[in-house]
């Protein structure tokens, strides 16, 4: 696997060697992390995180991964950078070029990061678009390798909005590794025709399956992992919660729904989550519409077969090869 000086903005632009590649990597980091063994490979390097939208689990991923490896890291939030107010992102991509060894980008339009890509003469790594969300399907299929010791023919069934970053990330993830991916949610809800098309296109050639069932008992029956995502994004306004409530409740993940899933079936998430009140929105969202949970119970969320703190902490070890791989 030979990665140096590449882009890292969407799983479709690798092939299942490298993805695997990437995989392999991470888990070899994560074994010298919980032994202690040291690896700052890139001391003399320098990053930039450019954060259009806040994060906990990209930023901490990102900055824990960098000193990890011997890095220095400056960090742009909304109101720390003129990207796109007072300076293009192409502007912006040849500056941070002459002083950073690496760029990460979390925001808006896939077209944003792509632009910073074409334009920088050092890697671009894609935290988060509109679209798209690489590192967090990586962490996925780390986390799922670990807990069933496989990949090939694992069916993943996504439930909920699937229009947007993690749907479409998930289906590509799949479709390059031969996973069995489902996309459970309304006719209206499903990805991207487009997208759909291209990733059938990559299935035919690793043995992937991909669905798309309206009724989330059917998708879930014999399903490995439940996926799902909170029901509104950030940025999108507060209207739209009454409208997904109405759609989506359908597709919450429930005990019923794991239980028709079958008993080696885990929950995945890619958080924050709305499984309780103890949030702002958590608790706003709860008394304007009398729910006490949204895309998932509480009681799924802190079972023994949920895993999402195990993605979570993956995000570190996938985004860790990421970097040392392009670098």
């Amino acid at each position: 696997m030979n990665l140096h000086g590449k882009d890292f903005l969407t799983l479709l632009d690798f092939s299942e060697e490298e993805i695997l590649g990437l995989l392999d990597l991470a888990a070899e980091f994560k074994e010298k992390k919980k032994a202690g063994i040291r690896h700052r490979l890139y001391e003399d390097k320098n990053i930039a995180l450019i954060f259009e939208k806040t994060s906990t689990r990209t930023r901490c991923a990102f900055e824990v991964a960098a000193y990890d490896l011997g890095m220095r890291v400056t960090y742009l939030d909304p109101v720390s950078s003129q990207i796109g107010k007072k300076e293009s992102i192409a502007d912006t991509a040849r500056v941070l070029s002459r002083m950073f060894d690496g760029i990460e980008y979390r925001g808006f339009g896939q077209s944003i990061v792509e632009e910073l890509a074409e334009y920088a003469s050092v890697p671009v790594w894609n935290g988060l678009t509109n679209e798209f969300h690489p590192t967090q399907v990586l962490a996925d299929l780390l986390t799922i390798r670990e807990h069933f010791g496989r990949l090939k023919g694992i069916k993943l069934v996504y439930l909920g909005d699937a229009r947007y970053n993690m749907a479409d990330s998930l289906m590509v993830g799949c479709a390059k590794l031969g996973l069995h991916f489902v996309a459970s949610a309304p006719d209206a809800y499903f990805p991207d025709k487009a997208l759909v098309e291209k990733c059938q296109g990559i299935a035919a050639k690793s043995g992937a399956v991909l669905e798309f069932e309206t009724d989330p008992v059917k998708a879930v029956k014999d399903a490995d992992v439940l996926y799902t995502d909170v029901w509104v994004s950030m940025g999108e306004p507060a209207e739209i919660w009454a409208e997904r409530i109405r759609d989506l409740a359908p597709y919450q993940v429930n005990d019923s729904l794991m239980t028709a899933a079958g008993p080696h079936a885990v929950f995945f998430h890619c958080l924050p989550s709305f499984h309780d009140l103890k949030t702002s929105i958590g608790r706003e969202m709860g008394e304007r519409f009398g729910r006490t949970e949204m895309e998932v119970t509480d009681q799924v969320f802190e079972s023994s077969r949920s895993l999402v703190f195990d993605q979570a902490e993956n995000r570190m070890h996938t985004i860790k090869a990421v970097m040392a791989a392009t670098l």
